[in-house]
């Protein structure tokens, strides 16, 4: 029983000695992170990229798509597409729309390949 009070006592004391310092430093430390934070450009920490599709396809946004170069050999982009539509396909729960900006992508790809 006594070392329950003596442990209740010991808690309470840490939180006050962590709120104090709180009060102390946390506001300067506040500032700093925000600063550093807002001084990283957005989309950093994203492996995603960031915007819309292009009214039409191109070469880049077809490589973005499908993960790859758009240079890669057709087994490449066959590979990427299988690999993406499996994840994506609307039989799956996947949207409609990116499923046929994937095949667009696939298709775009193929056509341009050096025969």
């Amino acid at each position: 029983m006594a070392s329950s009070a003596i442990l209740l006592g010991l808690g309470m004391a840490a939180v006050g000695v962590a709120g104090r310092a709180y009060l102390k430093y946390g506001k300067h430390a506040q500032s700093h992170l925000k600063k550093t934070l807002d001084s990283i450009p957005n989309g950093s920490f994203s492996k995603y990229y960031k915007g819309g599709f292009d009214p039409k396809m191109n070469k880049r946004e077809a490589g973005l798509i499908l993960g790859i170069s758009p240079n890669a050999s057709r087994a490449k982009v066959k590979e990427a597409h299988k690999r993406i539509m499996l994840l994506n396909h609307p039989d799956r729960g996947g949207s409609p729309y990116i499923a046929a900006k994937i095949n667009e992508a696939k298709d775009f790809i193929d056509a341009n390949l050096k025969k």
